[in-house]
């Protein structure tokens, strides 16, 4: 690790007394990254050490400073739980049974009172293990979309931000242990490497490379600051925006939010690859990538001469959430607006897929219950037990239809 850090910090040296010149990199980011040779970047391996090393060079050629506890690197040790409900326990030092993480910090010096903080994690699956949805034999997961696309529109970004707006500071943080339970975030927040009480707002991205045709985009954490709607709609020309205001959910933006600090996480949804081995970098849409970067580079510049942003509670949505004992095998259309709950993918032998539900149909009722959308679905869910047979009734283009289903 040390003679990885100090090959860096050489590195950096060279690097910054070059003048940066911005050039989107964006493609061959996401390549390295979801490449085999990192075998699926799970926390704690050769892979994600790779992966990191990368991240550290990238850093250093757009001129960015080291910000870690060990040049660009701030590690830690933890144990993992077999409790997915369940809180790892940090340690101090590496001991038997426990993962290393390395989050990777870069920081853009502009001696400004106020940081904004620019993350998205950079581990993924490895071979799968218990966070895969792949049935098959065991395959590299290469996680291009999850999450090669937040890390490679961050250093995008950051490729923009050397040396203008220069009314904030920027530290740019590629988070480990995120599919472990926000992990890198989490110690970050608890032993950061600035003063988070001069951290203006934080952006997140997590899974922003799959933008449809439609130009969907949702962005969470739009109530946690009074100023963000306002800003997000002015600049907004491209995207047919869903916004949630609030800020807890499943990706680093919360571990933030619960510091007291304002968020907006970028998402371009879920799709059949999610968490499998087929989510590689041929089936990103590069163009739609650099138009997000492109839109959160104007939002940030917008802020920039707004100082220290508002902080605001919001509702926190998943303790709404209800928990249920069955389910119906499919991908939920998370960035669906209509009415009902509309199917991105189906599972094989799976309860929706035996019953006849196919990819594209509108949930509009669950037994006795009318599902208007994602959290009425949910409500109906809960109410089954394994073994229940119900009625689903979906939309189909012009048709209605109905299909007797089983829970498993």
């Amino acid at each position: 690790m040390k003679k990885i850090s100090l090959l860096v910090l050489f590195i950096t040296l060279l690097g910054c007394k070059n003048e940066h010149t911005y050039e989107n990199k964006i493609k061959k980011d996401v390549m390295f990254l979801s490449d085999d040779k990192l075998e699926g970047r799970e926390t704690g391996t050769d892979g994600e050490l790779k992966a990191a090393e990368y991240i550290s060079q990238r850093y250093a050629e757009i001129g960015i400073e080291p910000k870690g506890t060990e040049g660009y690197y701030q590690t830690f040790s933890f144990k993992p739980t077999n409790d997915p409900h369940g809180e790892v326990a940090f340690t101090n030092i590496a001991e038997d049974g426990t993962v290393t993480g390395t989050n990777v910090v870069g920081y853009i010096n502009n001696n400004a009172k106020n940081t904004v903080v620019i993350g998205a994690h950079y581990d993924h699956l490895g071979y799968g293990g218990d966070g895969s949805l792949h049935k098959g034999e065991k395959a590299i997961h290469n996680g291009a979309d999850d999450n090669a696309s937040g890390v490679a529109v961050m250093l995008d970004l950051a490729g923009k931000l050397k040396n203008v707006n220069t009314s904030n500071n920027y530290l740019l943080i590629a988070f480990s242990g995120e599919e472990m339970g926000l992990l890198g975030s989490n110690y970050f927040v608890k032993n950061p490497t600035i003063d988070t009480k001069a951290v203006s707002y934080m952006i997140n991205m997590d899974m922003v490379g799959r933008l449809k045709q439609d130009s969907t985009l949702a962005v969470y954490g739009t109530g946690t600051s009074p100023i963000f709607k306002q800003v997000l709609n002015s600049h907004n020309d491209n995207f047919k925006l869903i916004e949630k205001e609030s800020g807890v959910g499943p990706s680093d933006h919360t571990s933030f939010y619960l510091a007291d600090i304002p968020v907006l996480h970028f998402f371009t949804g879920q799709h059949e690859d999610y968490h499998k081995p087929g989510d590689d970098f041929d089936k990103l849409n590069y163009k739609g990538m650099a138009t997000i970067s492109s839109y959160i580079f104007e939002i940030i510049s917008d802020l920039n001469d707004n100082g220290k942003l508002a902080f605001r509670k919001t509702k926190n949505e998943s303790e709404e959430t209800p928990r249920f004992k069955v389910g119906l095998g499919v991908v939920p259309d998370y960035l669906y607006d209509g009415t009902g709950m509309r199917i991105d993918g189906v599972s094989e032998d799976k309860p929706a897929q035996k019953a006849g539900l196919q990819k594209g149909d509108v949930v509009v009722k669950l037994g006795d219950s009318t599902v208007t959308d994602m959290m009425s679905y949910m409500r109906a869910l809960s109410a089954f037990e394994p073994g229940d047979s119900t009625v689903v009734r979906v939309e189909r283009k012009k048709d209605t239809l109905d299909f007797n289903l089983i829970f498993k």
